[in-house]
């Protein structure tokens, strides 16, 4: 599996291969004595990584980027049944059991994770998980927890969506263009240039943005329904309730393009806010976009000093344990396009059927 972050969904051949490969799998009743004998051959924690869970009927009514709903709701629920009869759902906090303690974690292990902190976690995720007994961990940007804000990069794509002017012009990225007719068309536009958005310092990024708002005039004060956070009751009601609460920086910023002291403001903050909000303090980090290029050295140890004990990366892969438990854990992202038969597969031999992320990260 490549330890490389991806930059697009796949598609054309290489991923109808892989659609077909796993249909065929499906199809003939193979998909669990392949999961039974990789499990003999190779011990591993597989991480999956949501975003939001959502059925849209409508995608052009929908103003934002429609690649971060990881699945409907009739989908999610069958992937969590799938968890449920035929793998080990747990938490971070029995990984960090099991280091302390020496023990070994339960067979097929698996952690469920969503990442940033949309209310349809709370609103369309968390019953179906709690009904099926699946636990799962939240990562959180409690910034946008206290304000109610929408995050920075689900803005950029919707003022482009809805920008009442027919051109767009961003300095930083180099774009002077007209504006396609369609929110299809635009949205697409979007993606693309926040791919691009993400490679430069945050600083930079967060002015791109304060300026499209005024350009556009859709301030993110006015909020929007389609992209809320959770608010800090609804954390403490899924806490309460068997799930977990991680980090995710105070304000969703990559933490390896920040100032050393902002970024230990984002890592160390987010902590307390969260340590002060919630009953059970937290354990994990998960780094805002989180390639190659959103952490760093000097970031895992600004984590370890603020008391977290593991981090989690948007990298794909799985995770042999005990030795590579720490703060690079790898994830694999879970995608809208994602059929059963593809879930099933990428859980039964990651290697093979790793679904990368359509965006360099989230």
């Amino acid at each position: 599996m490549s330890a490389e972050m991806p930059t697009r969904s796949e598609s054309g051949p290489a991923a109808s291969k892989r659609q077909v490969i796993a249909s065929l799998l499906y199809k003939s009743g193979l998909m669990k004595p392949v999961s039974r004998l990789r499990s003999l051959l190779k011990r591993d924690l597989r991480i999956l990584a949501y975003h939001r869970v959502l059925s849209i009927a409508e995608p052009d009514a929908f103003d934002f980027d429609l690649e971060l709903i990881s699945a409907s709701e009739v989908r999610f629920r069958k992937q969590m049944r799938l968890l449920r009869e035929r793998y080990t759902p747990i938490l971070f906090g029995d990984v960090i059991r099991a280091l302390d303690t020496g023990a070994r974690l339960p067979p097929r292990p698996v952690i469920v994770t969503f990442d940033d902190g949309y209310d349809d976690n709370y609103r369309v995720a968390f019953p179906i998980l709690r009904e099926l007994g699946v636990p799962a961990t939240f990562f959180v940007s409690t910034g946008h927890i206290e304000s109610g804000k929408p995050y920075a990069y689900d803005w950029f794509v919707h003022m482009i969506c809805r920008s009442a002017s027919g051109q767009l012009r961003i300095a930083e990225l180099g774009v002077d263009c007209t504006l396609p007719a369609t929110v299809a068309q635009r949205r697409e536009l979007a993606m693309d240039l926040l791919d691009r958005l993400k490679s430069l310092d945050a600083q930079t990024q967060e002015a791109v943005i304060a300026t499209l708002e005024r350009e556009t005039d859709l301030p993110r004060s006015r909020g929007h329904a389609d992209c809320k956070p959770m608010t800090w009751d609804q954390l403490r009601e899924m806490q309460a309730a068997g799930m977990e609460i991680g980090s995710h920086g105070v304000w969703h910023r990559m933490l390896a393009k920040l100032p050393p002291s902002e970024m230990h403001g984002e890592v160390h903050r987010s902590k307390q806010m969260l340590d002060g909000e919630l009953a059970s303090a937290v354990t994990t980090i998960s780094y805002p976009v989180g390639g190659l290029d959103a952490y760093n050295e000097a970031v895992i140890e600004s984590a370890k000093a603020a008391g977290y004990r593991l981090g989690c990366s948007y990298i794909c892969g799985t995770n042999s344990l005990p030795r590579t438990a720490g703060f690079q854990l790898r994830r694999l992202p879970v995608e809208r396009h994602m059929d059963e038969a593809w879930f099933e597969a990428m859980l039964a031999l990651p290697e093979a059927f790793t679904y990368p992320s359509r965006h360099r990260a989230d």
